[in-house]
């Protein structure tokens, strides 16, 4: 059956339902053997002597912030040396709350409008917000082959990874332009799958993040970015998840790994063409390109992230618990969500205590 508000499935996205049928039964599996594995649900085993973790698993995206810096650099691997740090590369939100889920990663990158997905039912991950990678601007937009706004998008086939960020702009998007899901065909893939559909002239529009948004905006044109979006109030953010058995087992652990994110923001501000060259590498890009995506995102250091209008702190909540239950509240009209909680689960969810931990405050 296909999903409520969709059009049913075509041959484009079959190999895509297999694969997201394939996560959920993986997703089964290790949720039984973390269940047999690790009694508190920490998922990393016993601790070091000096209280660490003997492992660390991090999902990361290939997306241009300091993230990818810190694995580059191996900031982590030195800061922690008698941790096992594993990188694990993910291609969207929603297959980071398959994992978290699964309690196969410890820390991970998805997007605000997966992560309010998450904190929503029937999901309710049990993960916290512990920092804001970055503030999603040019780098994620919805771009087409033939058409001069959303509003000619009408009839047209539209691709963008599920329950990602860009699904929620998108959606937005075609809202704001007076359009319902059943006036366009709208196709799950994932970016790198994307940018091949694009190629064969299998879609006709796509919103994406970089580096595809930047292959498809080579022969496409531009209808309307993440920063436009968030100037009406459609805020979306990429986010850092820590399971939450994990953050209270090993908050120090947390607070050194706070620390490197903050230092990697640090380093585009302070020397650009290291932090350019350290996601160039990351990316397969030369740092100029690598530089001009890095200035496509905002991003935050660990001081302004306690602001009001971002994480806050324990006694203050920010901002950032309403943008996700606004964004829930808008999944759940699209049917992607069962039930919103009270705002007062967001903002319990905002990790602020690790960033007083992290950085005083």
């Amino acid at each position: 059956m296909a999903r409520p508000g969709l059009t049913p499935v075509t041959t484009l996205e079959r190999s895509t339902t297999v694969k997201l049928k394939s996560l959920t039964a993986a997703a089964a599996l290790l949720l039984g053997l973390t269940a047999c594995s690790s009694a508190d649900g920490s998922g990393s085993g016993e601790a070091n002597a000096d209280g660490t973790p003997r492992e660390l698993r991090i999902a990361y995206q290939l997306i241009p912030n300091g993230d990818l810096i810190v694995k580059d650099r191996g900031w982590l691997e030195e800061a922690l040396p008698d941790t096992e740090i594993t990188w694990s590369r993910f291609d969207s939100g929603g297959d980071v709350n398959t994992a978290i889920l699964a309690g196969s990663v410890d820390i991970g990158l998805a997007g605000s409008s997966p992560v309010a997905r998450g904190l929503s039912a029937p999901l309710d991950i049990a993960y916290k917000v512990p920092w804001i990678f970055d503030v999603i601007g040019e780098n994620e937009a919805l771009v087409a082959r033939d058409a001069s706004s959303v509003a000619e998008l009408k009839g047209k086939k539209i691709a963008a990874p599920f329950a990602s960020t860009t699904h929620y702009s998108l959606l937005a998007a075609l809202q704001d332009a007076g359009l319902k899901e059943d006036d366009v065909t709208l196709v799950d893939l994932e970016p790198q799958d994307i940018q091949a559909a694009w190629t064969r002239g299998d879609i006709d529009a796509a919103y994406v993040w970089t580096p595809v948004l930047g292959e498809l905006q080579k022969d496409g044109r531009t209808l309307v970015t993440s920063r436009d979006l968030a100037a009406k109030g459609r805020v979306t953010a990429d986010l850092a998840v820590v399971r939450t058995a994990f953050a209270d087992r090993y908050p120090e652990a947390l607070a050194v790994w706070l620390r490197q994110q903050d230092r990697a923001v640090k380093l585009v501000r302070e020397d650009k063409a290291a932090a350019s060259a350290a996601v160039g590498r990351q990316l397969g890009l030369s740092p100029e390109e690598a530089g001009r995506q890095i200035d496509q995102l905002i991003l935050l250091d660990g001081e302004e992230q306690q602001g009001a209008g971002h994480l806050g702190t324990a006694a203050a909540p920010g901002a950032l618990a309403q943008t996700l239950r606004s964004t829930a509240e808008f999944l759940r009209t699209q049917k992607t969500v069962d039930a919103v909680p009270e705002l007062t689960v967001f903002q319990q969810a905002l990790a602020a205590d690790a960033l007083a931990e992290a950085f005083g405050g």
